[in-house]
């Protein structure tokens, strides 16, 4: 509080920026680096989706880009087609949303597999609030969503606002700058990482159509043959890969939804490294020692190297290759294709809803007000009522720094469902039939709303109750 002659104000509290000393260089260094890409590629989804919606209303253009979709792609080798579906060749929208979300999945798949042995889910106690977050996060959406659609033709769709984008959320946050701490941005992450695990159980349980038993069987002897890879210590990303590809191919046409065969061959590959970091750097100084042996004006001359030189270098260059494990390197080579690629297309591919034809009451009305209210109501009391029993009980601390304010916030930020959000309706409804296309598209306009209505109240809420200043957890870029 301040005093000034005419009356008393309260003024918002400023970090303590003396507190800072404590997280030094190296602290949260890399939950940072997949933070920044998360949010970078946050901003080129809001941008995809913006597009989508322009182009999808503009009557000179919206033609074009409805019928563009179902364009049929083929990669053929002689007869046989390696991206069709029971004999089909599949649309261009089938294979942004089975074959590319199935890259998509795959990546979820490494980062669920990295944070469960090195990351925020590997320490029970560290992962115990966001776990019990999403799990109210899930279920209190989904209830929501059922009561309001109870007996109706779109009660299939409770599963729609159980999800949170975890680009978008961060995204957010990101234009709150270094304000917000780092243990917030750790517990939303995790808790989105938990909520993926929760979307990929539920796609496999409930979005399964005829099963071809003869393709599973031949789909689990594959997997079989990754298993007995990696406990071999087969380190080659093709070996993996390649039989992924098969596998995500035997999926498709099985009935199970073919973005499982993702995440399951990303459990299988190896998280050891080739070399031990303390080989690693063996190799490293005895190549480099030959550099230092070379007369110092060589050193400082810029040339062409020679052939011995070369070589040296290519050596800590393999060596440096096999110090990474497979699946921390696909993860990093994977991030900008799906952040940057993948989720901008799938958005821009799925978010176009022609809005002109629309009863501009129908926002308020049907699976738009169910999934708004699962998304905005259901998030937010989910993953907040959650967290606050889970904190009362003392199961578990508050992440650093936060208060209920920021919990606060942050449940609403849950709220923004949007990927996974569009995926499931996309797989809750067959838009063949002309009454479910129009549910679909009334399920996307409640997506957008509801995750845009999500964003701002969080935003605003966290402008307003934040700190000035540096959050003391907020590392040096």
């Amino acid at each position: 509080m301040s005093t000034n002659s005419s009356h008393t104000r309260r003024v918002r509290p400023t970090w303590d920026t003396e507190e800072k000393s404590v997280f030094e260089k190296g602290i949260f260094f890399s939950a940072r680096q997949a933070l920044k890409r998360h949010a970078s590629g946050g901003n080129i989804l809001i941008a995809a989706t913006a597009l989508a919606l322009l182009i999808a209303n503009i009557p000179q253009f919206n033609n074009t880009y409805f019928e563009f979709w179902d364009q049929e792609v083929r990669l053929q080798l002689g007869d046989f087609n390696v991206f069709s579906h029971s004999g089909e060749a599949m649309s261009l929208l089938a294979f942004i949303n089975d074959a590319l979300m199935a890259i998509f999945f795959f990546s979820i798949g490494l980062e669920i597999k990295r944070e469960v042995l090195v990351g925020e889910l590997s320490s029970f106690k560290q992962a115990l609030l966001p776990i019990v977050g999403a799990v109210g996060g899930m279920a209190v959406p989904v209830a929501i969503y059922y009561m309001l659609s109870k007996g109706t033709d779109y009660a299939g769709g409770a599963a729609i606002p159980m999800a949170t984008d975890i680009a978008f959320s961060l995204g957010v946050l990101a234009m709150l700058g270094k304000r917000v701490p780092m243990s917030l941005k750790i517990f939303l992450t995790t808790l989105a990482v938990v909520d993926d695990i929760g979307g990929i159980i539920v796609i496999a349980a409930f979005y399964s159509t005829h099963i071809e038993l003869m393709l599973l069987v031949y789909a689990a002897v594959l997997f079989g043959v990754l298993l007995l890879g990696s406990a071999m210590r087969i380190k080659s990303k093709i070996f993996y890969l390649g039989i992924g590809g098969v596998i995500w191919f035997l999926f498709l046409n099985s009935g199970i939804h073919p973005t499982i065969a993702g995440v399951l061959v990303a459990f299988c590959v190896p998280a050891t490294p080739v070399f031990a970091p303390k080989k690693y750097i063996k190799i490293i100084r005895r190549s480099i020692s030959h550099f230092s042996e070379d007369e110092p004006e060589d050193l400082e001359r810029k040339s062409i190297l020679d052939k011995e030189q070369m070589n040296w270098l290519k050596e800590v260059e393999s060596a440096s290759d096999k110090v990474i494990s497979p699946l921390q390197d696909l993860e990093d080579s994977l991030h900008p294709v799906v952040n940057y690629f993948i989720i901008p297309l799938f958005a821009f591919a799925n978010a176009g809803i022609f809005l002109l034809d629309m009863d501009p009451a129908s926002i308020v009305e049907g699976i738009s007000l169910s999934v708004i209210c699962g998304l905005v109501i259901g998030k937010f009391l989910g993953i907040l009522s959650f967290s606050w029993l889970c904190v009362k009980l003392g199961l578990a601390p508050m992440p650093a720094h936060s208060d209920w304010h920021m919990m606060s916030a942050v449940s609403m930020l849950g709220g923004i469902g949007f990927t996974v959000s569009l995926f499931i309706a996309t797989l809750s409804f067959d838009v063949s039939v002309a009454h479910q296309a129009d549910l679909l598209s009334h399920a996307k306009l409640g997506i957008v709303c509801g995750s845009l209505v999500s964003g701002v109240i969080a935003f605003v809420w966290l402008h307003l109750t934040l700190p000035k200043g540096i959050a003391p957890d907020a590392a040096e870029d």
